[in-house]
């Protein structure tokens, strides 16, 4: 059960990342998903530009200890999403840049999103 729990957290990391990232998108559509999103934003790139411990990593370091500190191989979970959320190298430097990625990212489709949502306000 908690090896199911640790993996589960594993995905939910990885969806929050996503979120994060890609997010933005919804509130092209739903402007109402900044509510949502803009928090989660600027949380992510506060952990990457400041080197800050995500709490869902010693969440599910929690998890794998429970279980008996279960191995990683052999697992879809570990094996394909743990290098995406946990890569190698990471430096410091590293991070703030993808902090200032995630923030570029987001200003640019906000601004699209508020284009988008003068222009419905003009109609």
């Amino acid at each position: 059960m908690y090896s199911f729990l640790a993996n589960a957290t594993i995905l939910l990391h990885l969806l929050f990342i996503l979120f994060v990232v890609c997010g933005g998108l919804w509130v092209i559509r739903w402007p109402q998903a900044a509510f949502f999103h803009l928090p989660a934003a600027v949380w992510g790139a506060a952990v990457e530009i400041f080197g800050w411990i995500c709490p869902l990593t010693p969440l599910e370091n929690h998890f794998r200890r429970l279980a008996g500190g279960s191995d990683y191989s052999g697992d879809f979970v570990a094996r394909y999403l743990l290098p995406l959320i946990y890569p190698e190298n990471l430096t410091a430097t590293t991070q703030q840049l993808l902090g200032g990625l995630v923030i570029l990212i987001n200003v640019i489709v906000y601004a699209i999103a508020i284009r988008k949502y003068r222009s419905r306000r003009h109609r």
